[in-house]
């Protein structure tokens, strides 16, 4: 082999592994500007006072098991001002979740709802698996 193919084989390799790392170790904001970040008690303690739960995941996962009574508002393909405003009032709390700390969508949904004026939003950042690891229903 050339030291020119050599040479190219290798940056190649090098810039995959880069961006397979960097895509691996994305994680989701600690915190939404205008909401309020909250943990998995919190987040049962709001499920118990039957405050709204959006779950923004793809369908396949919500197909897969999600809180009991959450509305299901796909981010990418359904979920927009009218179709949470369907759902919730503006001044009414709503927890917004998806798949925990790689799963973006959940503090995408966040910022958007608080851009859009709703006043009482919670990111639930951990999200499902924290849930379900608490040992918390799961349908």
């Amino acid at each position: 082999m050339t030291y020119l193919v050599r040479t190219s084989i290798a940056a190649c390799l090098i810039a995959l592994f880069s961006l397979t790392a960097s895509a691996e170790e994305a994680l989701s904001p600690e915190t939404v500007a205008g909401a309020t970040t909250v943990d998995g008690a919190t987040a049962k303690k709001m499920f118990d006072q039957e405050v709204a739960f959006i779950d923004v995941r793809k369908n396949s996962d919500w197909g897969a098991g999600r809180i009991p009574g959450a509305i299901h508002i796909e981010l990418k393909k359904v979920y927009s001002a009218e179709t949470l405003g369907a759902e919730i009032k503006k001044d009414e709390p709503v927890v917004i979740y998806c798949n925990g700390p790689k799963c973006m969508r959940s503090s995408k949904a966040s910022a958007q709802a608080v851009k859009w004026g709703f006043s009482k939003v919670y990111y639930y950042r951990e999200g499902l698996p924290d849930w379900r690891s608490r040992g918390f229903p799961v349908e």
